[in-house]
């Protein structure tokens, strides 16, 4: 346990930052899981309606810094695969 008060507040900090992330990370799954279910079941309009929630959810994850920009490119690039696969079928 910290003795030293800057450290004391910094834990505060931490917790709260900690708790937000955790936060963010769990809609991202959560969004992710949504747009998976949509593209197994086939329905393109549903799957397109969950990209468009997905990716707005990553873009929002960025610029609070909670994932680094390059790996929401990817999860985006790797969804919008897998909705090309679907539109094609």
């Amino acid at each position: 346990m910290a003795n030293i008060k800057s450290a004391k507040k910094r834990i505060l900090i931490i917790e709260k930052k900690r708790a937000q992330n955790r936060s963010v990370k769990s809609k991202i799954s959560t969004y992710t899981k949504k747009f998976q279910a949509a593209v197994a079941s086939g329905d393109v309009s549903v799957a397109e309606k969950a990209y468009s929630e997905v990716t707005s959810v990553l873009d929002s994850a960025v610029s609070d810094g909670v994932i680094h920009a390059n790996c929401a490119a990817r999860r985006k690039s790797k969804f919008a695969k897998q909705l090309d696969k679907i539109r094609t079928n």
